[in-house]
């Protein structure tokens, strides 16, 4: 096993050497995405797998705790513990480091580090970027601003930058896994392409540390962590594919696409029981499912589980923590 290896120069050749002349089979493993990069693809055609490894998702998180569901049972017996720790999980991420930290301090001083360290090692060193200052202001910007749609021209205005560095800087943040960028849905890949991008962050403790927030914003967090969630399934489904629906009346927060069939659609609301769902999250739900022909519809919820029928149409209403186990 060969860790941290990126920084060494040459080192896919010295991999490929002892894959066809020794017959070993080595494991490389890195925090940087410049592993998962073209550079090497030449080298290592044919003779590597890549395997993205993301935070902790919850059930990860719970084993780490000391927390085993084993059975649905522990489900039932250990909800509250399980909902505590939920809240902990939905503040701070799930960087494994962070999550066995045991002071706030050292959990801040790790993410604010992993934050930086992203930025001038993953980015600014690897592309050679000179200005950092433009590439920090967007960083902020957009971890200040999770599950929300974002469109580069305005941001050019916003931080008096070129449109050009918007959208660089944007595809150097994605493929360094620092956040994650959904299109709107459309039959048309040109119109996908070309559309408002929703920005997500790759772990909610990054979010709580570098994100400029006037109020706790729990929907947005919500929303954030199915999506991470969602991100770590395509890595394992590559027909998965998943975006957001905005049209002119209404929006949903995801659409589900595998292959070539809308798999489900899915709205995430901060709620806690049934008063709470507001009518137009729903409304919005039904005239998705209309225009998608799709049937699975899935309300994510605080605390809220149950099942209506609206139009013909059922839909299920489940708490995050008890989705996050489930998926």
């Amino acid at each position: 096993m060969l860790d941290e290896v990126q920084y060494l120069q040459g080192w896919e050749r010295f991999v490929r050497f002892l894959s066809e002349t020794k017959n070993i089979k080595v494991i490389v493993t890195g925090s940087s995405s410049k592993l998962m990069s073209e550079e090497y693809s030449s080298t290592l055609t044919g003779r590597h797998l890549d395997i993205e490894v993301f935070p902790l998702n919850f059930r990860e998180f719970l084993k780490f705790k000391n927390v085993e569901l084993r059975e649905d049972i522990d489900v039932v017996k250990k909800r509250i513990e399980i909902r505590k720790l939920f809240d902990e999980y939905s503040a701070w991420g799930g960087f494994p480091e962070v999550v066995l930290a045991e002071s706030k301090e050292r959990k801040s001083e790790l993410l604010r580090t992993y934050f930086n360290d992203i930025l001038l090692k993953d980015i600014v060193k690897r592309y050679k970027i000179k200005k950092v200052n433009e590439l920090e202001n967007l960083a902020r910007l957009y971890i200040s601003n999770i599950s929300t749609i974002q469109s580069f021209r305005k941001l050019k205005e916003l931080l008096n930058i070129s449109l050009e560095s918007v959208e660089r800087f944007s595809k150097y943040i994605a493929i360094a896994r620092l956040f994650i960028f959904l299109d709107n849905f459309s039959f048309s890949v040109k119109e996908q392409v070309r559309s408002k991008k929703k920005v997500y962050t790759i772990d909610l403790g990054l979010y709580k540390i570098h994100g400029f927030k006037t109020s706790e914003n729990i929907g947005r967090v919500m929303e954030n962590i199915v999506m991470i969630s969602l991100a770590e399934k395509m890595e394992f489904n590559p027909l998965l594919k998943v975006f957001y629906l905005k049209s002119y009346d209404f929006e949903v927060d995801f659409v589900l696409k595998e292959g070539i069939k809308i798999k489900q659609i899915i709205q995430v609301t901060y709620a806690s029981s049934k008063d709470e769902v507001e009518n137009r999250e729903i409304r919005n739900l039904v005239r998705a499912s209309n225009q998608l022909r799709c049937k699975n519809l899935l309300v994510i919820t605080w605390d809220y589980e149950d099942e209506i029928k609206v139009k013909n149409k059922r839909i299920f209403f489940k708490p995050l923590w008890k989705w996050l186990l489930e998926s």
